[in-house]
């Protein structure tokens, strides 16, 4: 296939990538609103934004098998109405109890969302472009981010938090759209195998757990469960409360920060997918990089200052570009014939990690006011410990075969 044709038929994946990532961050600018209508506490806030990630989380297995066995194309267009109807069920929900509910459904529609991304880059693209493309789709997809901004705060402010949920039910189903028009990936090359060579579900279950048996599982899923989390935990749901509360920052000024966070993640993968050492060095760079997000979330959870407290997130937004790393370093670890279920394994271990994060961050804030103290310094900290503990195992537990890793 031409390679202008493989470029826009990304492209257009990307583009329900983008508004996965918009539904798994509209919790940071809709905090305030729901609390405000709903009287909701910090654990339900928390329970709220980890709804979306955990079904997203938990379907992992099956997209990635749905991918293997049936393509990129059919997986991601079956799948994402569901994200639709979510919307649109969140945007009339008459109570809390919908309202996560539908969280879920958008969820299990966006779940192939960033999956279908990665196996068309790793099927149709040069092994050695792998980590320069990812970060583009990474970039790129981050565009989502932007729309969950400023321009979702002055919705919410001008109508009402089930406004910003109706545009973006309008915004996926164009989304699914541009997808069901351009993405044609062509069955016997890299697409669904023919229907006698299928193997059958429980078989792809058992070959996909069989990751899990390899010793060096372990450390990627460690790393994977957190650092894509503290990203999200921030911009998805403390960002907005956090500046708002602790800051007396108003809904837009919170949204404008938030875009600006949005703005710098944007080019964050890109420069990492450009300067990616490479197998030798490349895990060095990951612990190092962890290491140095925990130290910049433990400043955050002093609280010394509004605009240090921005800085200090802008720059956890930039360095957060060193997660398209973990993606080659999943590539390096596992042989050719294992790197659809692997992609699959270590997506489920990040959006499990966001929602677990999301879920335990909200206990952390709900213990914090019971015993009176700072809630987004307890929620911090907490977050710059898990980073540091992912970071600790990733390094000591057993490393990729080297005959492996040499292969990137």
């Amino acid at each position: 296939m031409a390679t202008r044709s493989l470029v826009w038929m990304l492209v257009a994946l990307i583009s329900g990538f983008s508004l996965s990532q918009a539904f798994r961050t509209v919790a940071a600018i809709l905090a305030a609103p729901l609390q405000t209508d709903w009287a909701l506490s910090p654990q339900q806030l928390g329970v709220f934004a980890a709804a979306f990630h955990f079904a997203f989380g938990a379907m992992q297995l099956f997209m990635g098998i749905g991918i293997d066995l049936y393509g990129v194309r059919r997986t991601i267009l079956v799948a994402f109405p569901l994200a639709i109807v979510g919307s649109v069920l969140s945007a009339l929900a008459p109570g809390y109890g919908t309202l996560v509910f539908a969280q879920v459904l958008i969820g299990v529609g966006c779940a192939p969302a960033f999956l279908v991304c990665t196996v068309f880059i790793a099927r149709h693209f040069a092994p050695q472009r792998f980590a320069a493309m990812s970060g583009l789709a990474l970039g790129l997809g981050t565009v989502g981010m932007l729309l969950t901004g400023t321009p979702l705060a002055w919705l919410v402010q001008q109508w009402s938090w089930r406004a910003g949920f109706v545009a973006l039910a309008v915004l996926a189903a164009l989304a699914w759209l541009w997808m069901a028009r351009c993405v044609h990936e062509p069955a016997a090359h890299h697409g669904a195998p023919p229907a006698a060579e299928r193997e059958s579900v429980h078989q792809a279950v058992l070959r996909f757990a069989g990751l899990f048996a390899l010793p060096h599982t372990w450390g990627i899923v460690a790393l994977g469960g957190v650092t894509y989390a503290a990203l999200i935990s921030l911009r998805g749901l403390w960002m907005g409360p956090l500046l708002i509360e602790r800051h007396g920052y108003s809904l837009v000024a919170s949204g404008n920060a938030a875009l600006a966070l949005s703005v710098i993640a944007l080019f964050g993968p890109i420069v990492f997918g450009r300067i990616d050492p490479g197998a030798a060095t490349r895990r060095r760079w990951l612990v190092a990089c962890t290491l140095l997000t925990a130290g910049l979330f433990a400043l955050l959870a002093l609280g010394i200052d509004g605009a240090l407290d921005v800085a200090l997130m802008l720059a956890i937004g930039l360095l957060s570009g060193f997660i398209v790393l973990q993606y080659a370093d999943v590539r390096a670890a596992y042989p050719a014939h294992l790197t659809g279920r692997a992609m699959a394994a270590f997506t489920m271990a990040m959006f499990l990690g966001v929602a677990a994060m999301q879920w335990a961050t909200g206990a952390i804030a709900s213990m914090a006011e019971a015993h009176g103290a700072d809630p987004y310094a307890w929620v911090m900290a907490g977050i710059a410990a898990m980073l540091a503990l992912s970071a600790a195992a990733f390094a000591w537990l057993p490393q990729p075969p080297v005959q492996v890793a040499a292969q990137a």
